[in-house]
Formats: structure tokens, sequence, C-alpha cells
């Protein structure tokens, strides 16, 4: 089987179900794992992919994401190859998605071993019942926070904090007029790549709020990857119970 991920944490996925030596293709933006992903070749980004280069690879399997591609090249795609369109939304959906390229992909065991590592890890977390509240940003110029039709709103949720736009759809954009008190505001590591700097800025906008540094990977990169989420999250509530007590 020869197959392409136009999926960067899909990508990282079929790694992880041995199937290196199968997959002939990935976006430039596939950066796991390292360093064994960069002798894959790349067939552009996410989106302005480079179609003909794909079909004359003559894949078996295209794995893309509803999301993540865009719905032009894929329909173009999928004219000449076999297309797996994903899309992710929950950590159910997620886990169905794993197992279905367990299916597609003849790793169905692998694939079931690392659903049960993902669910175990979960069920793992302590609820929070009374949780703090959060502004995730994504993006800057303008500012854009996440809705609740998102896989990053349902991460939000499982590691024990409220998403103060749960009740926006996909991806609101966010001004000092927007009405919003949180209690934090989390600025991600990706698609925009937020930093100390930034944090100046964002606090004349919300100066009630306090700024965490937080991975965007570990909120936005369903797949294999969210068998370290459960850990992650463990961390970054410790973080925040010190940064309540100033330490």
């Amino acid at each position: 089987m020869k197959i392409i991920s136009l999926v960067p944490s899909i990508t990282e996925l079929l790694f992880d179900l041995g199937l290196k030596d199968q997959l002939i293709g990935r976006t430039k933006f596939c950066i796991h794992p390292m360093p064994e992903v960069k002798e894959i070749p790349q067939f552009g980004g996410t989106k302005g992919l480079h179609i003909d280069k794909i079909i004359a690879a003559k894949p078996s399997l295209i794995i893309a994401n509803r999301e993540e591609n865009l719905k032009s090249e894929v329909e173009e795609l999928q004219k000449h190859c076999d297309v797996l369109i994903t899309d992710v939304a929950t950590l159910e959906e997620n886990n169905e998605m794993i197992l279905q390229i367990g299916k597609r992909t003849h790793t169905y065991a692998q694939a079931e071993l690392i659903v049960e590592e993902i669910n175990e890890n979960f069920g793992e977390l302590e609820t929070i019942f009374e949780p703090s509240s959060v502004l995730y940003f994504i993006w800057k110029d303008p500012y854009m926070s996440i809705g609740k039709d998102t896989f990053i709103h349902e991460m939000i949720q499982l590691s024990g904090f409220k998403n103060v736009c749960e009740e926006e759809s996909r991806y609101p954009e966010i001004t000092k007029d927007s009405n919003l008190n949180p209690d934090y505001i989390f600025l991600s590591s990706e698609p925009y790549p937020f930093q100390e700097k930034h944090i100046e800025e964002i606090n004349k906008l919300f100066p009630n709020a306090k700024c965490v540094l937080v991975d965007g990977e570990m909120f936005s990169w369903y797949g294999s990857r969210m068998r370290l989420a459960p850990a992650y999250f463990k961390d970054l509530r410790k973080k925040i119970k010190a940064l309540n007590k100033g330490i």
C-alpha cells in the first residue's frame, strides 16, 4: 500500500501504526515524528497541494481532513485517487478515526491499542466541578478564538476548563468589544506562534485575565498524540494552581 497523508497529526498516527515504509508523501506541516518524517517526500502544504505530483505518485490511499484541506483540492484528487476524508471534533470521533484508518491500512490491532491507551489516560484525569473560564487564542491580527464545534473546545473541557466562547461557532473573531471576562487566556503555540512578547498587548485588552502559553499540539493534534495530552493537562493544571498562588 502506498499512502499519502495530507494531515500533520495523521502523519504522526501512521508512523505510530507502523506504516512508515508505506507512507510515500506528506505536507510540509507534517513535522512529527522527527527526524524520521524528514525522509518522507513533501507535496505542498495542507492547503496549496501539488495536485499533479500527488496524482503522478499513484497512491493507493490519500488521507485528508474536512477542515485542514481545501474542498476543491480534495475533490480534484478524488477524481483520480482513493481519498479517505476524516472529520474530527470530539475525542470519540478521534478514536473512531484511528480505528477507521487502522481498518483501511490493515493495522487494526495496533489502532485498538492506541485507542485503549488514549481512553485509559483520559480516564485518569480528575473532574473539576467548578472549572475556571478560558479564552483560547489561535490567531492574531485579528485575534481569533475557538467555538463549540471544534476539537480544541472538546480538549478545553476535558482538560478541566470552561470555554468562554462555547456558544460561538468555529473560529470567532475577538475584539475589546466582545464583552468577555475569562479567568485565563490560553495563548496557543499554533497555528499562530504566540510568545511571551504578546502577553503585554493582550493584558491591555483583558486586564483581569491571566495569560498562559500552551502547547497547541496537545489541544488540536487529534490522533495518536492524544495519548500524551492527559499528562500535559495535569501539568497545566499544576502550573495554573501555582500561578494562582503567585509562585
